[in-house]
């Protein structure tokens, strides 16, 4: 202190309170630490478990190997068996309305099966030979019409097509097309397509066929032993309704194809169409089972025949498509066809294309029966709902 009575700066400094200072905090015990050194992991296979795991496999590749063999002989088969049960749902219709009138099963199915022979039995006898000769003639003239197909487009649009070109890329070399013909003039469509094989094929299908109609119901009930309770009745549902939709499906379809080629064949024979009756059923065939386009390529076909010979037929050929498409459209289809489902045609035609690549021409024929039984059963067991108003109002 000074003699003015006055505290210095260092004298207020010091005379501050001093704060007390916290104690420290002690840190959280952490885990223990082991000082004793590392031990060493050894892993060692368990060879009994390296000898179950190779047996496994080595099984595995036998199994895949043992049925891709048996497949590759049996693929015929299987398909021969999955025609012959598409043909006995597509007459189930008529042997279960013959069994409902108090007839057994096993007889309705061979009335019916003679019925169908006998109709191509006499198809045959009456139009066979023509059917063959007319079949290898127009083999034979396919180089011709592409020839004049390709004559044509180089005067109309002064295209330089070489139509040699062509018909070498087309596989259509006059050997190769002679080679053809001979074997379909050989004999009725070259005897039977090398009797053993078709004759094996179709004894199959017809037997397999036959008994698929017949046992049906005790097929169905040994089907369903083998489920749980509560999937029999499922199964059973699925059964009826495949059976009934795509059995009707396929039938009411033969029959219309069968009008139309009737009326086809009538109409191009009328007008001298060249190969008046493989054309006719061409065009019958094609318009019912390949759906939207098939009217269009059944008469096309004709049409290139008829264009280089008779340019007029032509237009008759398509004024007589036109009127009869409206005639089976307003007439036979509700007629025949009010008691099969109806298929969206895009679905149809898709299945058409997909069943052609996987089966040939017959898987063209067979996918719309397949996506029909598909269909019956997502509509079976499938929910659907009310369209919403917006939904409605915006679709139309």
């Amino acid at each position: 202190m000074s003699d003015g009575g006055e505290v210095s700066a260092e004298q207020r400094a010091d005379s501050r309170p001093v704060e007390p200072i916290a104690p420290p905090v002690p840190a959280e015990p952490g885990p223990p630490v082991d000082d004793r050194p590392a031990r060493r992991v050894q892993i060692s296979f368990d060879h009994g478990a390296l000898r179950r795991t190779l047996a496994i496999i080595l099984g595995a590749i036998i199994i895949f190997e043992i049925v891709t063999w048996a497949w590759s002989l049996l693929a015929g088969f299987a398909f021969n068996l999955l025609l012959a049960w598409l043909i006995a749902i597509s007459f189930d219709p008529v042997v279960s309305w013959l069994a409902h009138k108090g007839m057994r099963r096993g007889l309705a199915t061979a009335i019916v099966a003679a019925t169908v022979l006998l109709l191509l039995a006499g198809f045959i006898a009456l139009f066979g030979g023509v059917l063959a000769t007319q079949i290898s003639e127009l083999v034979l003239a396919l180089p011709q019409l592409v020839l004049d197909i390709v004559d044509w487009i180089n005067r109309t649009f002064n295209a330089n097509i070489d139509p040699v070109t062509l018909t070498n890329n087309l596989n259509l070399t006059s050997d190769q097309i002679t080679n053809i013909a001979s074997n379909l003039a050989g004999g009725i469509l070259g005897v039977l397509i090398g009797i053993v094989g078709a004759v094996f094929d179709f004894v199959t299908v017809l037997v397999f066929s036959f008994y698929f109609s017949a046992d049906s119901p005790r097929i169905k009930r040994f089907i369903a032993s083998w489920l749980k309770p509560a999937r029999q009745l499922a199964f059973i549902k699925i059964w009826d309704i495949s059976v009934q939709k795509a059995g009707g499906f396929v039938i009411s379809k033969l029959a219309l194809a069968t009008l139309s080629a009737f009326f086809h064949c009538g109409f191009f024979y009328f007008i001298d169409i060249p190969y008046w009756l493989p054309m006719g059923i061409f065009a019958g065939v094609v318009s019912q089972f390949i759906p939207t386009i098939g009217t269009y390529i059944g008469v096309a076909l004709p049409a290139l025949f008829a264009v280089f010979e008779q340019p007029i037929d032509v237009l008759w050929i398509i004024i007589f498509a036109t009127v009869y498409q409206q005639v089976e459209n307003y007439v036979f289809t509700p007629k025949i066809s009010n008691r099969t489902m109806d298929i969206n045609s895009g679905v149809a035609l898709a299945s058409v294309f997909i069943g052609a690549a996987l089966f040939g021409p017959i898987g063209a024929i067979i996918g719309i029966p397949l996506a029909a039984i598909i269909i019956a059963i997502f509509e079976a067991y499938g929910q659907r709902y009310d369209v919403h108003p917006e939904v409605e109002r915006s679709a139309d």
